[in-house]
């Protein structure tokens, strides 16, 4: 089973989130929480595999209470849920440690789907946003992420990787591109990640563009 928390202020939204998500009989929802106070509280007390975060929220916002679940239980991952698409919102939240971000008119499969995408460890951002939220952040670049040295630690094969990781692919993809298995792809996903002090994908996108593996806009290196 995945534990669930629902945080949002909204009352018929939560009721509206957690039917949704125990329409999969392998989705239990572990508490439900109206501020981003109750949030921390109730993710430290019942530890759910995954929050379903809302952003505008009283006592904390979302990406406060997001940033403050990062220290004290770690293990907890957070899926961003909100109507707003401001980059702001977008980058706080990717910032403060969120695993996912999806808006709140994605499709109820696609809910679903990116619970299972955040509880199995992998990181997730709605494709309305995952292109700004690239080029974004490759035109200001953050400095923990550019390390040319970490980068030459990597395998051939693990730069193709970090590649097609860095265009949007998932896994699945990737194995069918490289023509692998996927568990072969995840392995080295690991790895990349392990070499390169990584958290997640995200991080990995960002690290990718750069160290000019690849380009927003423009020729990418082949993959070889």
């Amino acid at each position: 089973m995945i534990r669930v928390l629902v945080a949002d202020d909204d009352h018929l939204m939560r009721a509206g989130l957690a039917e949704l998500l125990t329409a999969d009989p392998t989705i239990e929802i572990v508490a439900q929480a109206a501020s981003g106070r109750q949030a921390v509280d109730q993710a430290v007390r019942f530890t759910p595999d995954v929050v379903l975060m809302d952003i505008r929220m009283p006592d904390l916002d979302g990406i406060e209470a997001t940033r403050e679940l990062s220290r004290v239980a770690p293990q907890v991952r957070v899926l961003i849920l909100t109507t707003f698409e401001q980059d702001d919102y977008i980058f706080g939240a990717l910032r403060a440690g969120a695993s996912g971000f999806l808006l709140k008119r994605a499709r109820p499969e696609d809910l679903i789907a990116g619970v299972h995408t955040i509880a199995a460890g992998d990181s997730l951002l709605s494709p309305s946003v995952t292109r700004r939220v690239i080029d974004r952040m490759a035109q200001q670049p953050t400095p923990e992420f550019s390390n040319q040295a970490k980068l030459d630690e990597l395998t051939p094969r693990e730069r193709d990787v970090l590649q097609l990781i860095a265009r949007g692919m998932a896994n699945r993809e990737i194995a069918t591109t490289l023509v692998v298995e996927e568990s072969t792809i995840r392995t080295h996903v690991k790895r990349i990640l392990m070499k390169l002090n990584l958290r997640d994908r995200i991080q990995a996108v960002i690290f990718a563009y750069e160290n000019d593996l690849i380009r927003p806009g423009g020729p990418n290196h082949g993959v070889g």
